[in-house]
This record gives structure tokens, sequence and C-alpha cells, in this order.
């Protein structure tokens, strides 16, 4: 889709910029993470190196209309995202890890609950719905926004989910074609929500993992309409599910703190295994008919990081001395990242730590290629890495772009600075 090496930036927020162009000239860019929630693309024109003081490889750059974590989507030429603005006074986000970030009363002021659409070419605004205006009525996280969870598209229509404010429908001009409320529900320390939705052919699948009644749901993406909703012994994650279509059978992968759950299209529960950490955040994928899923909640000695062969029963949880089973094929107990979802690109697992350090492994075998190496100069890592043009690139929180060579060595070949807080 995209055929020019420029990239776009958007007002503060790199996310908007980064994964929104990684769409190929065959792909769009439609969903959390891209094609196969894996974060790679094989353009070969996107650039390897920008920088907002140059205007290096910038094609151009807008203010926001507010603030949001989400990431952006990208199909028939416009991207699409997500934010919230508030008329009075919004707290600074803090960066890094830390205790304290938790707000036990909704922000004050009158926010808008808006989603953009935008020409890709030329950044020009093309629409702005506001699906909502108010007083919030919950907290969130002082590194959370009301608009964290990121839209999802099939090319003719635009899902849009605001956590517990609601979910809308928009075709791609604009007119809304459904929405439903949202059902208030209490998140963990009032941290707000996170998970994005996805699809599945005719069918709008989203999670609600939260400290009352957790749920997986399945829409009628036409009409909005339930066809059904399970029930989950949950209480708050943030973790974007996954449509696991692999050799056997089509799976919807949950990834829970109580245990990982795979349930078939009709919601019936196949299979779950549990030995994750307090935590869990990133999202599932696959590639070579094996799953991967983790958890890696900065304070737990439990960080797994899971590889899954398809066709399992029951409870394929391991035992204490196991690292592997009939349907588990690799687990590395300590290896999972907190807020980034690990990285598949090439063969290797590259596991971005939030703090600032890398790891790489075998995606077949579960192999340490090589530990934890410190990213020099990086700090602070929220966001999930992503991969082209044979590098990995890392953003971190101050909006610095960390490039490495992907190998089976560590290998920091360049910089790249834009200036501006990052988080999506």
């Amino acid at each position: 889709m995209i055929e020019n090496s420029r990239l776009r930036f958007i007002g503060v927020t790199l996310a908007l910029c980064l994964t929104g162009v990684l769409a190929t000239s065959a792909q769009e860019w439609q969903q959390f993470r891209g094609p196969g929630a894996r974060g790679v693309s094989d353009n070969p024109k996107l650039p390897l190196t920008w920088d907002l003081e140059t205007n290096k490889n910038i094609q151009w750059k807008v203010p926001t209309v507010g603030r949001g974590w989400s990431s952006p989507v990208v199909t028939g030429g416009k991207i699409f995202y997500t934010a919230v603005a508030n008329e009075g006074e919004t707290e600074a986000a803090k960066k890094g890890l830390y205790f304290g970030g938790d707000r036990n009363r909704p922000p004050t002021g009158v926010h808008h609950w808006n989603v953009v659409c935008r020409d890709l070419q030329t950044g020009k605004l093309i629409w702005l719905r506001e699906v909502h205006k108010g007083n919030p009525t919950a907290p969130v996280h002082i590194k959370n926004s009301f608009a964290s969870s990121t839209p999802v598209t099939d090319g003719k229509y635009l899902y849009v989910s605001f956590g517990h404010q609601g979910t809308y429908c928009f075709d791609l001009a604009g007119k809304t074609v459904w929405s439903q409320d949202g059902v208030a529900a209490k998140m963990r320390n009032d941290w707000g929500t996170a998970a994005s939705p996805v699809l599945h052919g005719d069918r709008l699948i989203i999670v609600d993992d939260n400290e009352q009644q957790s749920r997986l749901q399945m829409l009628d993406k036409t009409t909005g309409n339930l066809i059904w909703e399970v029930k989950r012994d949950e209480n708050s994650n943030w973790s974007t599910p996954f449509v696991w279509e692999n050799s056997l059978r089509t799976e919807i992968i949950v990834p829970g703190t109580g245990a990982n759950r795979a349930y078939d299209l009709q919601g019936e529960l196949l299979y779950q295994f549990s030995g994750n950490s307090s935590i869990t955040i990133a999202t599932a994928y696959a590639e070579n008919d094996l799953l991967y899923v983790s958890s890696g909640y900065v304070l737990d000695s439990r960080k797994p990081l899971f590889a899954i062969r398809p066709g399992a029963t029951g409870d394929i949880t391991l035992k204490a001395d196991q690292t592997s089973n009939d349907h588990i094929v690799w687990c590395q107990k300590n290896a999972a990242p907190y807020n980034p979802s690990s990285l598949l690109y090439q063969g290797r697992i590259y596991v971005l730590y939030d703090r600032g350090f890398i790891a790489c492994f075998a995606a077949r075998t579960g192999k340490e290629i090589y530990s934890r190496q410190r990213i020099n100069g990086g700090r602070g890592f929220t966001s999930s890495p992503w991969a082209y043009r044979g590098h990995v690139f890392c953003l971190n929180e101050d909006g610095e772009t960390f490039v490495l060579k992907a190998g089976d060595q560590y290998e920091l070949v360049g910089r790249n600075r834009l200036g501006e807080e990052e988080m999506a």
C-alpha cells in the first residue's frame, strides 16, 4: 500500500507513524501489530533512518486531537487512529516503571472521545468523529490513556473500542454503522483498559477481563449483535486476543493471568494452561504452526515464554520440573517481557524488556541465541518492537528508536530521534 520510503509522523504519538506505515503494496496494516499480529513488514522501501529535527524521511506531521496509546491502522490510502481530548489539564504520563501511578478518582474536565481519519500521503484530515463527550466515570493509570485499544478494519468498515466506554463501527467515509455502549467494570488498581478488538471473517471478537465479570464476546460485525458470550474465570488482563488458524483448526487464543485459554469459534473451551506471571499484557502470535504466548510482570520470578503446537485438549499445564510436554514444545520460564509483545522475525524471537535490555531465542527450539544485552542509551520501553529490511526497531518512551541488525549477535546500528513521548 505504501510505496515511498518517507515516514508519516502524527503529532506526539510516534506509533501512529511507525506501525501505521508498515503496510506493504500487497498487505495493509489493518489491526494491532499488523498482519498476523506479528509486527513485521516485507516492504523494501521503508526507511531505516529518520529524524524530526532535520526532517529526514518525515513526509508530514500534524497535531493530534488528544492523547491515545492506541496504534493506527491503515487501509485504502487512509490512516485511522483514536484519541481522547481533555478540555482541562491532563496529567503528564510518568515514564519508566514505578509504584504510585494509580489514581483513585477520574480526571477532571470534559473529555472528548475521538476517532480520526487522515490521508496517508498528505496527513490531511478527512474526518473526525466524536463518539462521546463528558466527564470520565473511571480513573486510569497515569501511564495509560482512555484510548489505548487499537482499531481494526476489514477494508470496508472500521471497528473501534474505547474499553468500557463503548464499541463503534464506521464505514470508511465516517458514517456510523452501529454502536454499543460499554459496561462499566472495575479494573485492577483502576489502571484502565487496553485490549484491542480483532476480526475473523464476519465476526468481531472482544475480550473484557476485569475485576467483576470477565467475558469473551463474539459479535456480528455487520450489525453489532451478540452471537455468543463466554464468562471467564479471570481478573484484569490487558492482552489482545489472537485468532490462530493452524493446520488442524481455528482457535481463539486469550492469554490471562489465571490461565492461557483457547476457544473454538462457538466459544467452547478447547484447552488451557497456567503458569503465567501475575499481570498479562502481551499479545500472542503464530508462525510455522507454532503459537507463542508470554507474560512477564517485572516483579515476578515467573516470566514464561511458551511455544505451543496444535491439537491440544484439556489442561496442558507444565509440571514444576517440566519445560515441555506433548503440546507445549518449549518454555523459557524467565524470558518474557512485561509491556511489549515479543517479536518473531527470520526464525528468531526478540524479547524487548521495559528497562532497556533485549534478548534473542530460536523460535523452533527456544534455545537462547544471545542473553540480555543492554541497549546502549535506551531506557523505558513500553511499545512493542517491529521489523523490516533485516532490522529490528525498538521505540522507547522518549521517542527514540534503536535500530538493531537482525541476526545471531546483538548489533546496534542506529538511533532515530523524534523527541516526543511514545507509549503506543
